[in-house]
């Protein structure tokens, strides 16, 4: 045999070898890494979709089987790609990134649905689906599937029944809050009183008409004279237990926080309805979870509008045109914000919170450039990551609109805009919890957040 065909024999060997060793080292992926509906995709619809994707609820359709899940392959990768679903729509890039009530998929979640699309959306072994999870079947508390149990008292508002087809209702009863002491609230959630009900329901704020305690009215911001009257400065001064707006769930406070209710208080609920062509009748009641006996909180909490207009007259959106406004709100006191809800209506699109600090620095709290009206989705910041704030600090709103055939919610782009309450007006504010704190409690705060950093910093050297 020839030097050069001992060398290709030779040559070849080791080849043969090589891949030998390779196919050791690394299985042939195919059965391993083939993304299937079965063993991947139904748990990450089960923890984070099913909860509005089942039959009879609000969403459009049922993502619990694989027959039912499999006709809207398409759609789903494009909704989680875009993250438009789950309706976590903050952005990812900037301000705070831990919250408590975080819905969103994460980036291998993400991927796993897309590879699981692109492969063909194959069903695999339904033996190895995850057991399934009980169905709503009532008008759950979302507090209660987070964990927190049964509310400790309901409120409920009387009822109001909508035509099939009217102008806005704006829905003003009282209701008497049947406690015999005074009580903390930890957590409040408002929902509709019927599932039909949030069909008709744009907001519910559920007001507190005091008896004699003055603390729980907020005097500790300031945005001027916005309309020559005020009227923003008081509405942020009347007492709220909650906001609740399309999409929303609860709002927790922060530990050794919340709000305090005192006997004889009633609720004044403001209630905006508006018709969808069937006439359906709801109301509103807000749950409330209480601190126990002897662990009441020091803190009050109180619900904030900050605004993102500096007053009705300076928002005009001319049709199939884009716009923006701004507000600008002072804080007087050291304020530690709690969440951050943003509220539009079907033209808004998107919405940044900015500090602008009294040494001149400023920082972004949170953005969302996809608003969605059907989604008036509340973040709630971690405790170690809600942002806090020295006195005067000014918290700077800017609000864009769209007002263009390209916004989908968009009933009509070649009507003008302005400001109002009626769901085809706009308005913009950030509503946000916030809680004061003296100069010696934020000098503290501030101490506790650096020794935590420098701990975990020096844990990740070691």
């Amino acid at each position: 045999m020839s030097v050069v065909m001992v060398a290709l024999t030779i040559l070849v060997a080791m080849v043969v070898q090589n891949s030998a060793l390779a196919a050791d080292a690394k299985p042939a992926t195919g059965a391993r890494e083939q993304v299937t509906f079965s063993k991947d995709v139904a748990p990450i619809l089960q923890a984070k979709c099913q909860e509005c994707h089942q039959p009879n609820s609000i969403a459009p359709m049922s993502l619990i089987t694989f027959q039912e899940t499999r006709p809207w392959a398409r759609s789903i990768k494009e909704r989680v790609a875009t993250r438009q679903m789950p309706p976590w729509h903050i952005d990812r890039s900037v301000g705070v990134q831990k919250f408590k009530n975080d819905m969103s998929l994460t980036d291998e979640q993400v991927a796993t649905i897309v590879r699981w699309v692109d492969g063909g959306a194959l069903q695999g072994d339904p033996k190895d689906l995850p057991p399934p999870k009980p169905l709503v079947t009532d008008n759950e508390w979302k507090g209660v599937r987070d964990g927190f149990g049964p509310p400790d008292l309901v409120v409920r508002s009387p009822e109001y029944t909508m035509a099939p087809r009217h102008q806005d209702v704006w829905y003003r009863p009282m209701s008497d809050i049947p406690i015999t002491e005074p009580r903390w609230a930890k957590m409040v959630e408002i929902r509709p009183t019927t599932l039909t009900g949030r069909r008709v329901l744009h907001h519910s704020i559920a007001y507190l008409v005091l008896n004699n305690d003055p603390e729980a009215v907020n005097t500790l911001t300031a945005n001027g004279l916005n309309r020559g009257d005020g009227s923003d400065d008081l509405v942020n001064r009347r007492p709220q237990l909650m906001e609740w707006a399309i999409g929303k769930g609860y709002d927790l406070f922060r530990p050794g926080t919340g709000k305090l209710i005192v006997p004889g208080e009633k609720i004044s609920w403001d209630q905006h309805i508006h018709a969808v062509g069937e006439e359906i009748t709801a109301g509103s009641e807000i749950g409330i979870w209480f601190y126990k006996k002897g662990e009441e909180p020091k803190k009050r909490s109180y619900l904030i509008g900050f605004t993102g207009m500096r007053g009705a007259p300076f928002l005009d959106i001319p049709p199939n045109s884009l716009a923006q406004t701004e507000g600008f709100t002072v804080l007087k006191e050291n304020t530690l914000i709690e969440n951050f809800q943003p509220h539009f209506h079907l033209r808004g699109k998107s919405m940044q919170v900015e500090a602008i600090l009294p040494d001149g620095t400023s920082q972004i709290v949170s953005y969302i450039g996809n608003f969605n009206f059907n989604w008036m989705t509340n973040y709630i910041y971690a405790d170690d990551a809600a942002p806090v704030f020295p006195k005067g600090t000014v918290i700077h709103v800017s609000a864009t609109y769209d007002n263009t055939s390209a916004n989908k919610n968009n009933p009509d782009p070649d009507q003008w805009v302005g400001y109002g309450d009626r769901t085809v007006d706009e308005m913009a504010h950030a509503w946000m919890n916030v809680v004061y704190l003296d100069d010696d409690e934020y000098k503290m705060l501030l101490g506790e957040r650096k020794v935590k950093v420098n701990t975990t910093n020096n844990q990740k050297l070691q």
